[in-house]
């Protein structure tokens, strides 16, 4: 995990929150929860292939 995947997340975050709740306070609480469902989503795609490296090199490391 790189520094430069961290500092993503943490935007996606920041940018995730914020949205989120000007969608509360305008009374869009179903589009709130999409947002942050898409955030999600996002930061998951990202960590993928991250954990598909950490279990080859368990894989590796046990050799299994």
């Amino acid at each position: 995990m790189t520094v430069e995947l961290i500092f993503k997340i943490a935007a996606v975050w920041i940018i995730v929150t914020l949205l989120g709740q000007v969608l509360k306070h305008a009374g869009r609480e179903e589009q709130a929860f999409l947002v942050g469902l898409a955030g999600l989503f996002i930061v998951l795609s990202w960590m993928i292939p991250v954990i598909s490296d950490l279990f080859s090199q368990i894989y590796n490391l046990f050799d299994l």
